[in-house]
């Protein structure tokens, strides 16, 4: 007799984030409303960067940008320099989780066609996608959920945070290419099987929702590229068999939603944000996070957030610590940014990124990445910080 199948690990975080949610509206549920109220717009921005970031994928424009990098960067060093450019590049316009999923093959079929396995250039992927997720208000869920206290423009954000996230993302990719500089010194030959992008609907939809993100403040900017993300992904599985005849490439309509439903990851959203209801819950009932906080100056806040998100994950460490208003933000979102590269419980991108470098046949170690973190994010919050602190902001 066949043993039942268990459940997927993401069926149980789902089970436990809403069990949470259901527990914490019993308890209070005017503080759970407030809390859910502050955490909504991150999620459904995200949702539609990611269908943003699937259309553009089915384009061709992630893949078609890493086979020009090959062709223009024979030398590893300069390889290295322009992943890394496009690494925090995708992140800052269509959020880390989507640079991870779709940047992480293309990264690991350029290290394969130079004879690397376990190179560089995916471990910094994961890296310096949350190192450099503090450019704008819909890189990173955190920004969003912290921002709700700041009501700042996509634009004010922008001037902010744009020379500390740099400061985070420059470090990060120093302390892993002086780790790595001996795989950084080969120079290879370009290959000539490079694939062709279509610069059509997903460009479009890049360009229209960088300056919804820019322009707009939450909730309407996630309510705008949420539509935006619906709408690109309805169109292409509108046309999607017709693609499908011509090329033979592309998958056909029905295909591409599917493919859309299952890589949102609705279990593991849906999971994570009731977590982050139940401890922004928690945040304001119990004065126990905003009292330390407030005895805290702009480092230990980097600190003590990037030590809380590696205990329950960033998103719900950021409505916990923002369920008030904290007396040093900036600071705040740098520990929540940066502290998940410490480990693989940090972020959702740790996940996404194991799951796409495995989907192309790469088997990353944890192990190494999360060493890599420690070398890295320490130096990473103390330049982020140190560059606030010069600007007169923490």
């Amino acid at each position: 007799m066949t043993a039942p199948r268990r459940p997927p690990a993401t069926w149980w975080l789902c089970g436990a984030g809403v069990a949470s949610l259901l527990a914490a509206v019993a308890a209070a549920p005017g503080a759970a409303r407030a809390a859910a109220a502050q955490d909504w717009p991150p999620f459904v921005l995200v949702s539609g960067l990611l269908l943003v970031g699937l259309v553009a994928q089915e384009d061709g424009l992630f893949a078609a940008a890493g086979h020009a990098l090959a062709r223009l960067a024979r030398n590893g060093v300069v390889l290295y320099a322009g992943a890394a450019v496009l690494v925090v590049a995708v992140t800052t316009l269509l959020n880390l989780d989507t640079a991870v999923t779709f940047l992480t093959p293309v990264l690991v079929y350029t290290a394969r066609s130079r004879g690397e396995r376990r190179a560089p250039l995916v471990y910094a992927c994961l890296l310096l996608a949350n190192a450099g997720s503090l450019m704008l208000p819909g890189s990173n869920l955190t920004n969003l959920i912290v921002l709700g206290h700041l009501h700042l423009s996509g634009g004010a954000f922008f001037r902010h945070m744009a020379l500390p996230a740099l400061a985070a993302a420059t470090v990060t990719a120093v302390v892993v290419g002086v780790v790595d500089h001996r795989a950084l010194r080969t120079t290879v030959s370009p290959r000539d099987d490079a694939e062709h992008s279509t610069f059509g609907l997903g460009l479009v939809a890049v360009v229209v929702v960088t300056v919804l993100v820019v322009v707009l403040r939450a909730p309407a900017a996630a309510l705008a590229v949420a539509a935006v993300g619906v709408l690109a992904c309805a169109l292409r599985v509108r046309t999607g068999r017709h693609a499908d005849a011509e090329t033979a490439t592309r998958p056909d309509g029905p295909a591409l939603a599917r493919r859309a439903v299952a890589f949102l990851g609705l279990p593991v959203l849906a999971g994570l944000f009731g977590l982050a209801v139940a401890l922004g819950t928690l945040g304001r009932t119990w004065d126990g996070p905003a009292t330390l906080l407030s005895h805290l100056d702009a480092w230990g806040t980097a600190v003590v957030a990037a030590l809380t998100s590696v205990l329950v994950n960033n998103l719900p460490a950021a409505s916990l610590l923002a369920a008030r208003q904290p007396p040093h933000p900036y600071s705040l979102l740098v520990g929540l940014n940066v502290g998940p590269n410490l480990f693989v419980s940090g972020s959702l991108a740790w996940v996404l990124w194991l799951r796409a470098a495995r989907a192309a046949g790469e088997d990353p170690r944890i192990g190494r990445a999360s060493l890599l973190g420690v070398a890295s994010a320490p130096l990473a919050v103390a330049a982020a910080i140190g560059v606030l602190l010069a600007e007169g902001l923490h």
